[in-house]
């Protein structure tokens, strides 16, 4: 052995190992491989000191304090069924940005307005097209476009909208 003071044995009985490393246990004060350093791992008899857990409840998330020799589930249950200050109607709302398309009921996780008539729309109706903006005089972009040509193959329409149509458009979108 060319390091003899090198490393302390585990303090537990049955493992002895040595370990270059040791834990010290900061309830008992006994040195402990990696395998024994927790409470439970040793059977340490001043735990009880040191491994205090406070129970948070799920429903008003209020710290329940928990005495000694109380189960801690047991004491949120009762917490629960008699302190708690848990109220439904304060709990926060996620989608609340209602789609304004008439008919529509979809709710939103955030608002999705439109650029021309500024409403507010669901993901399917976002686009003015979807739902027959108020303000369709605005020129139309180049990805409008596009939309407008996507629409019209997967209806059917494609004949009705011509490519000089949509030529017209994009060169009042230029000038403007």
């Amino acid at each position: 052995m060319e390091f003899p003071d090198l490393g302390e044995h585990c303090s537990e009985k049955t493992c002895k190992q040595l370990d270059f490393l040791p834990l010290n246990c900061d309830a008992c004060d006994k040195v402990f491989c990696k395998d024994h350093a927790q409470y439970e791992r040793h059977k340490c008899g001043a735990a009880y000191k040191k491994d205090m857990q406070v129970p948070v409840c799920p429903l008003c998330h209020v710290p329940v304090p928990v005495g000694r020799g109380e189960i801690a589930d047991v004491v949120v249950g009762q917490h629960m069924d008699k302190d708690c200050k848990y109220n439904p109607a304060q709990e926060k709302k996620i989608f609340i940005h209602r789609c304004s398309k008439e008919g529509c009921k979809k709710k939103e996780l955030f608002k999705l307005l439109c650029d021309q008539c500024n409403d507010n729309f669901c993901i399917k109706h976002r686009h003015p097209l979807d739902h027959n903006c108020k303000h369709s005089g605005h020129s139309i972009s180049k990805a409008g476009c596009a939309a407008i040509m996507r629409a019209a193959e997967s209806s059917g329409a494609s004949n009705k909208l011509s490519s000089s149509w949509l030529a017209q458009r994009l060169r009042g979108k230029q000038k403007s």
